[in-house]
């Protein structure tokens, strides 16, 4: 059987008066499995990749990024189409697409005096369908 280091409350307030306002359900006894933390910490992800995540789903937490996302998961569009689409000006579409760029979601190529947008590869396609079909689950 492992070790396991009982932490005084007096440890860290902070948290008590954090856990106190959660919802969610705690433990009775703070008791720490310390081969389990063990065994998670060569796995955690180190903190310059959680920010580098974070800012990448930060770029889809937008309606209208979503909406621009499952419109490109269809077909590539130009800006024009998918302002028509959307029921948004160019300019907006144009300075969404850019932020969507930065982040390498999205793609682009010029023909004559059109610029046509896509999804860099079918993985961001999977992760909206995943997130999709979660909601869809809890939605009914």
């Amino acid at each position: 059987m492992s070790k396991q280091k009982t932490v005084s409350p007096h440890v860290s307030p902070q948290i008590s008066e954090c856990d106190a306002l959660d919802d969610a359900p705690n433990c009775e006894v703070h008791l720490v499995h310390l081969d389990a933390v063990r065994q998670i910490q060569p796995e955690l992800l180190p903190i310059e990749k959680a920010q580098r995540m974070a800012d990448f789903f930060s770029i889809l937490a937008d309606p209208t990024r979503l909406r621009l996302l499952s419109a490109l998961a269809q077909q590539e569009l130009c800006v024009c189409d998918l302002a028509v689409s959307l029921k948004m000006g160019e300019s907006a579409i144009s300075h969404q697409l850019r932020v969507m760029r930065s982040q390498r979601i999205l793609k682009y190529r010029k023909e004559g005096r059109n610029v046509y947008y896509s999804l860099v590869d079918q993985r961001i396609i999977a992760l909206y369908e995943e997130v999709a079909a979660h909601l869809q689950e809890f939605d009914g």
